[in-house]
């Protein structure tokens, strides 16, 4: 135990005078994809200490993790640079606590976000002999400051317009989502909070949008690029396009179709226009010119004559494009997919850049561009209202988060003239 000591008339005294023990988390502040650093101090050397995080989303569901460390020679822990020794995840990483929680209730399916892209709260406690002794907070904010949303309704589009503080022109993204419908807000604020002008844009499910994913119209989406041309918070009329699952598909699809493309980045996409969703009905999922597009249906006979039909011809878009697709995906198999994505452009001699980012162990959530409780039992598709199994390991997902957040942003930042 630590002392100080006293000479009083010659007589040698010890006193016995206990550091503080302290938790710290610096910034105490970031945006949803950014990490941070938790270290403890005023402990005893290789002493076994627990740092325990708690969090209660945005459907009041509580979530927990915790691990143990051992303290090093001057008596700290720095979670960001050293592994727990046991505990809800293993290897070095500064937001492990965050990405292993797991919920409280069994009952709880998967991690839901705060209304209206409010902050996330995150409590930390330190632990000595199962006893808290010092305490921290931590607020993932998902929009930076400053950011401004912009209803969009007008000309038959719906959305919200995204927009990065100060007066300047910001180069733009059009951000579309998937099978759930609604706005994909979550990635057009994350985009604005790194300076891109971004338009969340519902195609379905939605205020007086179709119902259903079927026989869209992409003029429809030609309408916003000529929207987004007339912006003044938006530079040049040339723009990327950003989307998952479904919403990868269309990006790709769009990239295909539209001169005003310049990059496309596509989260699990198909490499073929695929059939309405969610009714199983069948039928068309997008229109061009009144016309139905060629489609293929998911689980049906993949014979080689209707792939050819369905296939996008992703060759014809005139810029860079990026894919991130997990190995494990039990939705579709956006890997192969988006494989066959790059051998169609190897083989066209396409004349820009392309990638596709794939990880082993995430699954139809590989990606997403936030670091939060990446454990999900089966998830209920809002549109389909069906059970989904999106496949994944928690410790999977997550490193495809850490790892492709600032490819995806080296990209565009490349790729956006």
């Amino acid at each position: 135990m630590r002392s100080i000591l006293f000479v009083i008339c010659g007589l040698f005294t010890f006193v016995y005078s206990p550091a503080a023990q302290t938790l710290e988390v610096s910034p105490a502040r970031v945006l949803a994809d950014e990490g941070t650093v938790i270290r403890a101090g005023g402990l005893e050397p290789n002493e076994h200490v627990v740092i325990r995080a708690e969090l209660t989303d945005g459907a009041g569901a509580r979530w927990a993790a915790q691990a143990e460390f051992v303290a090093g020679a001057g008596g700290a822990v720095d979670a960001s640079r050293q592994p727990p020794v046991s505990g809800s995840y293993k290897e070095v990483s500064p937001m492990g606590l965050i990405w292993s929680m797991l919920p409280v209730l069994k009952s709880v399916q998967n991690y839901t976000a705060i209304r209206d892209l409010g902050p996330q709260p995150i409590e930390f406690h330190l632990l000595r002999k199962n006893q808290p002794v010092a305490s921290a907070q931590l607020e993932q904010v998902t929009l930076a400051e400053g950011v401004r949303r912009l209803a969009v309704s007008e000309d038959g589009l719906r959305g919200v317009f995204f927009v990065p503080p100060g007066s300047e022109r910001h180069r733009a993204v059009l951000v579309v989502g998937g099978s759930e419908g609604g706005l994909p807000s979550r990635r057009a604020a994350w985009l604005a909070s790194h300076g891109y002008a971004a338009l969340a844009l519902a195609y379905f499910r939605y205020q007086d949008l179709p119902a259903q994913l079927e026989a869209i119209p992409l003029e429809y989406f030609q309408r916003a690029f000529t929207w987004m041309a007339q912006r003044p918070e938006i530079s040049g009329d040339r723009f990327a396009v950003m989307g998952g699952s479904r919403g990868g598909e269309l990006a790709l699809l769009l990239g295909s179709l539209f001169p005003h493309i310049s990059a496309v980045v596509a989260y699990v996409p198909s490499n073929v226009r695929v059939a309405a969703c969610c009714r199983n009905s069948g039928g068309p999922a997008w229109t061009w010119g009144g016309r139905a597009l060629p489609y293929a249906i998911p689980g049906g006979r993949r014979l080689p004559e209707v792939l050819a039909r369905a296939a996008i011809e992703v060759e014809k878009t005139q810029g860079p494009i990026l894919m991130i697709s997990g190995q494990d995906d039990h939705v579709w198999p956006s890997s192969e997919m988006a494989d066959d994505v790059v051998s169609r452009l190897k083989h066209s001699h396409f004349a820009y850049s392309f990638e596709n980012l794939k990880y082993p162990h995430a699954g139809h959530y590989t990606g997403r561009p936030d670091i939060i409780p990446a454990w999900h039992g089966r998830v209920r598709n809002p549109t389909s209202g069906k059970e989904v199994d999106t496949g994944g390991s928690p410790k999977g997902d997550a490193e495809s988060s850490l790892d492709s957040i600032p490819k995806v942003l080296e990209f565009l930042k490349r790729a956006l003239p």
